[in-house]
């Protein structure tokens, strides 16, 4: 059986990427950081699965910025694949912190590439390096030969790893993979996030339980995909007889507004009567237009995205409104709550007065 290591393993890829692997056959180890909450939501429905006696998917404190502590994880389990999924990944964020994003998403990579130099037995090691790397593009749309010209802390941490792990795999003949994906989206993405942010808010306005949706530039154009799809490329990767970098990407191209349009029109809404603008979520650097060319993928790798782009949104628009339906139930539920409280402390002072007298 084929043991694999996943660093975020909590966040959207990493719970696809999970169950992938368990359909595989493999034996799943996910790194998460030590807290006061276990942050497992994503996965709770394969970590508990009772269906799986053998329990292949197993957690295990670790942080991308304690290198000794990946090292000692890696030669006790001793893992065929390490896929490194763990980042802050927000861009905005990014510029808000700017140290603790290199820390974890370059640093943490070179941490991980020098604990995995020290283990004996061969190890396959896949990058999640992103399509925020090309920034100012040079060249739409982009290859895996496109300059990078990143416009954010986060692009900018993303080169570095993605060049250490290059440099890594030439000079230590280390099976290294970059898997340059473009946006990949789904229900199972954050609600900080544009997409979720739209097709979360746009239920919640369906439903009553909120009247506005604050974004910032509408103009931004990005390359959509369906992260399900996008972790099979992935593990593809993994697959081949010399490892390689590889962009994964629709080859298409979206606007916020393209988003906005196909959300509220499945909705029966006007997102014009809805939405405002914030500049506090604008970026100090804009990326205008991100555009993948994912032809080395498919060739290589046979690998081609199934979900379109109308797929994906209407995907998450239903899923976003059945957890909308359960927050107005919820809500519903909490009023009558609040009334039966008040009509109990009404009662209970009615009896004390009658008792005082």
């Amino acid at each position: 059986m084929k043991k694999a290591i996943i660093t975020g393993i909590t966040g959207q890829d990493g719970a696809y990427l999970s169950e992938f692997l368990l359909k595989k056959g493999y034996a799943v180890f996910g790194l998460i950081r030590r807290s006061s909450s276990f942050n497992t939501g994503r996965i709770n429905h394969i970590y508990t699965d009772p269906h799986d006696p053998n329990g292949r998917l197993k957690l295990i404190f670790g942080d991308l910025t304690d290198g000794s502590n990946l090292a000692k994880v890696f030669h006790e389990i001793k893992p065929d694949e390490v896929y490194n999924l763990g980042a802050q990944s927000h861009v905005r964020v990014s510029f808000d912190q700017p140290v603790y994003t290199a820390d974890v998403d370059a640093l943490g990579t070179l941490r991980i590439l020098e604990a995995l130099r020290s283990v004996k037995t061969p190890v396959r090691f896949y990058q999640a390096s992103s399509s925020e790397m090309f920034g100012k593009v040079l060249q739409t749309p982009q290859t895996e030969k496109t300059p990078f010209y990143p416009r954010s802390p986060y692009g900018c941490a993303k080169v570095y790893a993605f060049w250490q792990t290059v440099n890594y795999r030439e000079s230590y003949g280390m099976f290294n993979c970059n898997g340059i994906l473009f946006n990949h989206e789904s229900p199972r993405r954050g609600e900080t996030f544009v997409t979720r942010k739209i097709t979360r808010g746009a239920t919640r306005i369906k439903l009553g339980l909120q009247q506005k949706l604050f974004l910032g530039n509408l103009d931004a154009r990005r390359d959509w995909g369906f992260a399900g799809d996008f972790v099979e490329a992935m593990w593809l990767m993994m697959q081949q007889d010399v490892a390689d970098d590889y962009v994964i990407a629709t080859g298409e191209s979206h606007s916020v507004r393209d988003l906005l349009d196909e959300t509220f029109e499945i909705l029966d809404l006007d997102w014009k009567k809805y939405v405002e603008i914030d500049p506090r979520y604008y970026r100090p650097a804009e990326v205008d237009t991100l555009l993948g060319d994912s032809t080395k993928a498919r060739k290589v790798l046979n690998w081609q995205p199934k979900v379109n782009f109308k797929e994906l949104v209407r995907m998450m628009v239903e899923s976003d409104l059945r957890l909308a339906q359960r927050d107005k139930t919820k809500l519903r539920h909490q009023e009558s709550d609040e009334e039966d409280v008040k009509m109990i402390m009404a009662q209970t002072a009615a009896g004390s007065l009658g008792h005082k007298k």
